[in-house]
């Protein structure tokens, strides 16, 4: 991967503008201050502003260079380079999220029942994304499979018969669907010492222990993916501007066009860029700045941050002896993100094992943000809701306090739940990024707290913005073709071929056609080099 001329990150240079500084932080809160548009700089009108360097702003860009190749393309990122908040490879962990080892999208429900509709629904978004990576590695917009996925075997691992007895009947409840083809179950620990030898070697053999694995899982960085997605959107004429901040945004009342402040945070210049179609896709940033645009639909809609911690290895004696994702059964009143899980990470070439997350709590809603973010973020519309969902998940705030406050020593013996013969001075503890889970007024309900992604879409279609988190970065092709759907839905039509090349299945459910299924799970393998 080459370097930036203006830095010494292994990143590719995404743009001329570029320019090195130090990460800056969120910054005042544009909801104290106006705009004086007089000394602010104008500039021409853009068809696209992408706010965020992100996974998603990447994709999304990606999707229109390759649809509407005429538009005019500008992304804006405050930080000194892209995908290095929740996209960055050690801020996430890097799952290809196809609900193939992740228990909380099949929960088990009234009277024991194990339903597969979500784990299917989410298997089905993740085969939209693959087709879409295939499509561009085929046709060269992305230099290279292997610097972005891996072949990772998905395994799920549970302690005791309650736990047994319930992954048991989700496999029976999988066994055998198109999407989840080679999925295998064992209560021996011989045969799981194979699959996985860190988690049976020296473990109490009277221990009743139960996995699931399935072969053709996957390893994603999805910072490397961000970067070359928006190599290929400059290379198609996009612009990239890093060190850039948009501070504020207000709809033209006389076109229905936006107006945006960008500042430039070397320099601290200010310009004034016009853009028929906004896309918010900065992360823990989206709230308070769709909250700023005035759109009526972001009412309602609080944010609930939530941070990570992993340990980390790259001893490689250890790294030899796993080579897998394996999740756990959650804590009681642990949010989905914080599913115990062992990992195999490929980052730049190299092999790491990460275990964790350890979530807490932090008023920050961006690791490089401001303490202030969460009080800034509260409305007299979201008040209600926000209180209604801390008095609600009381077990969530006890679960978050009780991780916030664990010594090392804690975190370690979490640890050695999968790994008996952990030892603390091989592991290193890394921060996570944050994440900032969705809080919003919900008919009949009032405040709910949703785990998962929400896209916002002004009426009109000409802003849209995403909160939320998990599975969002393996979700990313169809999340944004909801968007554009959302808020282009008079170019569908048009698109529909262009879509149907790039992504074969678009407008129909794998799950339905299983010769289908076959056929394009082994394409996408191939062209990305991974197990079909």
């Amino acid at each position: 991967m080459p370097r930036c001329r203006q830095c010494t990150s292994r990143t590719p240079p995404i743009s001329r503008r570029r320019t090195a500084s130090p990460r800056s932080g969120h910054g005042k809160s544009p909801r104290s201050r106006g705009v004086d548009w007089s000394i602010v700089k104008p500039e021409e009108t853009v068809d696209v502003v992408l706010i965020g360097g992100g996974i998603m702003s990447a994709t999304l860009a990606s999707l229109i260079s390759e649809l509407q190749p005429d538009w005019s393309i500008r992304v804006y990122e405050r930080l000194g380079e892209v995908a290095q908040e929740s996209s960055n490879a050690w801020n996430n962990a890097g799952t290809g999220h196809a609900a193939l080892c992740e228990l909380n999208y099949m929960p088990e429900g009234e009277g024991g029942k194990v339903d597969p509709a979500k784990a299917v629904s989410i298997n089905e978004q993740f085969q939209v994304s693959r087709q879409y990576w295939a499509h561009l590695v085929r046709t060269g917009a992305l230099a290279s499979q292997a610097s972005f996925i891996n072949t990772a075997p998905h395994m799920t691992f549970v302690q005791g018969s309650k736990d047994i007895d319930y992954l048991r009947r989700r496999f029976a409840a999988l066994e055998g669907h198109p999407l989840f083809d080679g999925l295998e179950y064992s209560e021996d620990a011989e045969q799981i010492g194979k699959w996985a030898p860190l988690l049976t070697k020296k473990r109490n053999p009277k221990q009743k222990i139960a996995a699931t694995r399935i072969e053709a899982g996957t390893d994603v960085d999805f910072g490397a993916l961000t970067a070359e997605l928006l190599v290929d959107v400059e290379r198609k004429g996009g612009e990239v501007f890093t060190n850039h901040q948009v501070t504020w945004l207000k709809r033209r009342k006389s076109d229905g066009t936006w107006d945006l402040t960008v500042k430039h945070l070397v320099g601290g210049t200010t310009k004034r860029v016009n853009a028929k179609f906004v896309f918010v896709g900065a992360g823990g940033g989206a709230l308070a700045l769709l909250q700023h645009s005035g759109i009526p639909e972001i009412k309602g809609f609080g944010g609930f941050p939530i941070s990570g911690q992993f340990l980390r290895t790259t001893n490689p004696k250890l790294v030899a002896q796993h080579q897998a994702k394996v999740y756990g059964k959650a804590a009681v009143g642990a949010p989905p993100m914080s599913v115990p899980h062992l990992d195999t990470r490929v980052v730049d070439g190299e092999t790491a094992l990460l275990f964790g997350p350890y979530a807490g709590f932090t008023p920050k809603f961006l690791k490089t943000s401001t303490w202030f973010d969460l009080p800034f973020s509260i409305r007299l519309h979201n008040l209600g809701p926000m209180l209604q969902v801390a008095f609600r998940n009381f077990d969530l705030v006890k679960y978050l306090a009780s991780e916030l406050f664990a010594s090392r020593a804690t975190k370690v013996k979490a640890l050695k739940a999968f790994m008996p013969t952990v030892k603390s001075e091989d592991w290193e503890l890394i921060t996570a990024g944050q994440r900032v889970q969705v809080m919003k007024n919900e008919p009949g309900k009032g405040g709910v707290l949703q785990f998962g992604t929400e896209v916002i879409t002004g009426a009109d279609g000409t802003i849209a913005g995403l909160l939320g988190a998990s599975p969002g970065a393996s979700t990313a092709a169809p999340i944004m073709l909801q968007v554009l759907a959302k808020c282009f839905p008079d170019r569908m039509d048009d698109w529909e071929p262009k879509l149907r090349e790039m992504i074969p299945s678009y407008g129909t459910k794998l799950s339905d056609d299983p010769k289908r299924a076959a056929e394009l799970l082994a394409d996408t393998a191939e062209a990305l080099g991974l197990v079909a």
